[in-house]
């Protein structure tokens, strides 16, 4: 492979995309992209998520952030964290549109402001907002 990664995407199949798009676009306010649809009821959409960076974490660390976030080991062997603005009024605002808070906006020991959600498509996020 020669030249740099141009761009990353994370793929997640979704059972109620529906929900998931709403969630994703109209609550978080991700860009659409591009959609797409194909036979049957086959349907994508890409949502641009601002910068992206893959974070690799050993069991050890998953388990220290579910420690710090949320107090008890909930997460999956993946979840998404998004930079927001302002952590609370994004943790209430997906709440109100149906995320079940995980665990309420916490500030970190690394300096910032994260709140545990379950959202639409059965996945879970942290919302994380930069403190300094």
């Amino acid at each position: 492979m020669s030249g740099e990664v141009k761009q990353m995407r994370l793929i997640v199949e979704v059972e109620d995309f529906d929900a998931a798009v709403a969630y994703f676009r109209d609550v978080l306010g991700l860009g659409e992209e591009a959609a797409f649809s194909g036979d049957g009821d086959e349907r994508v959409m890409i949502l641009q998520a601002g910068r992206a960076t893959l974070e690799l974490a050993n069991p050890a660390h998953r388990r220290y952030v579910d420690e710090v976030e949320v107090g008890r080991p909930v997460a999956p062997r993946f979840r998404i964290a998004f930079e927001v603005a302002d952590a609370s009024s994004g943790t209430a605002a997906a709440a109100a549109a149906g995320a079940e808070i995980v665990a309420p906006p916490t500030e970190t020991p690394w300096r910032s402001l994260n709140s545990r959600l379950e959202v639409p498509g059965d996945l879970q996020i942290t919302l994380f907002q930069e403190l300094s």
